[in-house]
């Protein structure tokens, strides 16, 4: 990532925290999801100062907006870390600013950086797309299919997101038993764990 100048003002507890939550899942987030996550949102007066000083990128889909930290954000992120917490932020605001500074003493002595700690959930990922499919009934999703529905979600991804959910005993991934029904593209989509390459995921109870 190329060096990117922050702008050195003033921001609102609220703006403070949507960078951080946006830092912390290292994807793309609605409103909902940000309340879902925090108890906040970002709208009105917050998201365009947001925008306008290119720390965070909200497009339009649909009638919702979605966020997305940008390379001016990340930066402004890791400079929080040694931030001393803010005026008026409480308890838990103290307490936030406690484990940032936490964090940057072990990403200091491990050489590690902000993406190394914050990756996106692509096994929550995966589970919801799984979820939708299924409408929340444990029924085999083809992998082709989940694919399909992921398609901006790198391959090394999603297979990484469906070797984490395997390691749950709710989770079946399982091999096509009538391999002559199996498609080009079942084939395709396959992932090999303990050397049998697997087509089909069941999730006892989805989330």
């Amino acid at each position: 990532m190329s060096e990117a100048r922050t702008p050195d003002v003033h921001l609102s507890a609220t703006e403070r925290y949507v960078l951080l939550v946006l830092m912390a899942e290292a994807r793309e987030l609605t409103n909902a999801e940000l309340h879902a996550l925090a108890g906040i949102t970002l709208d009105g007066e917050h998201r365009r100062r947001l925008n306008e000083l290119d720390l965070v990128a909200s497009t339009k889909v649909g009638r919702a907006f979605v966020h997305e930290l940008t390379d001016r954000g990340t930066v402004w992120c890791a400079r929080e870390l040694v931030h001393e917490r803010p005026l008026r932020s409480g308890g838990a605001g103290g307490a936030l600013y406690a484990v940032l500074g936490g964090l940057h003493r072990h990403l200091a002595d491990s050489g590690n950086a902000l993406a190394d700690v914050f990756q996106p959930d692509v096994a929550r990922e995966v589970e919801n797309a799984y979820a939708r499919l299924s409408r929340k009934k444990a029924v085999p999703i083809r992998l082709a299919v989940l694919r399909e529905h992921l398609d901006d979600l790198p391959k090394s991804e999603f297979d990484r997101g469906i070797e984490l959910l395997a390691r749950r005993t709710d989770v079946h991934v399982r091999a096509e038993a009538d391999q002559k029904t199996l498609t080009e593209q079942d084939r395709d989509a396959a992932i090999v764990l303990g050397g049998t390459p697997r087509h089909l995921l069941t999730i006892e109870a989805p989330r």
